[in-house]
């Protein structure tokens, strides 16, 4: 054990059992979780860092929308504005975060809102004159003061949260047994080819409760790249020396993605949820202006642009999605299942 990890070894220790105490406080009814009678799915993790929950959500939006009305709520991470917003015309990415953001620009027919309180985000949708049949509550796994009805926990393929350590010393914002509380389990970002064996072995390794479900999924990239008014199919990148600009976790995924896609490849690497200031705009554009080369752009991740493209609007993203490898109908099943059982029991309880 490096030094580094003996120092950070105690307050690890000391962070996971003021964890697992408020957890207990929250499980015995001690601290109030309130219950709603609309359908609410939490995707969240056990992690701090990028495991993939904003394609996640885009997934169940994609599956729900053409049946429900459906509703996302996220905190608004480093969004400028305080309390609930609702995204409306004339909204912008500083008002409600870059994934909120996202959301509200790909699908206009569901609401989008934002507010670090969720009970009363929940409590004002509810309210609204066409309230939603269900709402996705982003990365609120560890907001208890919610009791989803349906908790997916997502964990990355190369770090598995069985395999890392409380902080700060690893990456687990609770205790490993936290993921009790979760119907589903989703191995993101897997290979894209993962045998039967390789997923039955993870499994193991996790080992899910009788009540549990494990799913794996890989990033499926978009064959083309898109500005604000223009679309390059992927296999022209060949041609294109690139800038890269991102500010997401983990790029390594992107980088190895587009690794011989592109004539050449410049990585700018920023922080997650990066707010791009002027000197580093100002950074971006010289070393674009550097590549002598009639066919060159910047590109960069569809979250980043929401940020970046206020500034450069010349630049270019690519989109993501994300793909079951397999009981991808299982997956969708059991969600429609659980929306149909919420409300055939509110429909009971009115009778009763």
């Amino acid at each position: 054990m490096s030094l580094l990890r003996k120092v950070l070894y105690p307050f690890s220790v000391l962070y996971g059992e003021i964890t697992a105490l408020r957890n207990l406080l929250y499980d015995k009814g001690f601290f109030k979780s309130s219950t709603f009678n609309i359908p609410t799915i939490v995707v969240g993790n056990l992690s701090v860092g990028g495991t993939g929950k904003s394609p996640q959500i885009e997934y169940l939006i994609r599956l729900l929308k053409d049946q429900f009305k459906v509703a996302t709520l996220s905190r608004g991470y480093k969004r400028k504005t305080k309390g609930f917003l609702l995204a409306s015309k004339g909204v912008k990415v500083a008002d409600i975060g870059d994934e909120p953001f996202q959301f509200y620009k790909k699908y206009p027919k569901i609401t989008v809102c934002v507010d670090a309180n969720r009970v009363e985000a929940i409590k004002r949708l509810k309210n609204l004159e066409t309230p939603p049949d269900v709402i996705l509550l982003d990365d609120a796994f560890q907001h208890r003061k919610v009791a989803g009805g349906f908790n997916i926990l997502l964990t990355p393929y190369g770090s598995l949260y069985v395999d890392d350590t409380m902080l700060p010393k690893g990456n687990l914002r609770e205790k490993v047994s936290g993921a009790e509380r979760a119907q589903v389990i989703i191995v993101t970002k897997c290979p894209v080819i993962l045998s039967e064996n390789e997923q039955f072995e993870i499994t193991k390794k996790i080992k899910p409760t009788l009540y549990q479900t494990v799913f794996f999924t890989t990033i499926l990239y978009a064959n083309f790249v898109k500005s604000s008014i223009k679309k390059i199919e992927i296999s022209a990148l060949k041609e294109y020396h690139v800038v890269l600009v991102t500010g997401i976790a983990n790029p390594k995924p992107l980088l190895s993605f587009l690794e011989n896609k592109v004539a050449s490849l410049q990585h700018v690497k920023f922080a997650d949820h990066h707010d791009f200031s002027k000197q580093d705009i100002k950074n971006i554009q010289q070393q674009y202006k550097s590549i002598i080369a009639s066919k060159k752009m910047i590109l960069t991740t569809e979250k980043d642009f929401m940020r970046l493209s206020k500034h450069i609007d010349t630049a270019f993203f690519i989109g993501i999605e994300t793909k079951f490898l397999s009981h991808q109908k299982d997956f969708d099943q059991l969600i429609l299942n659980y929306i149909l059982k919420t409300f055939k029991e509110n429909v009971k309880s009115l009778h009763d």
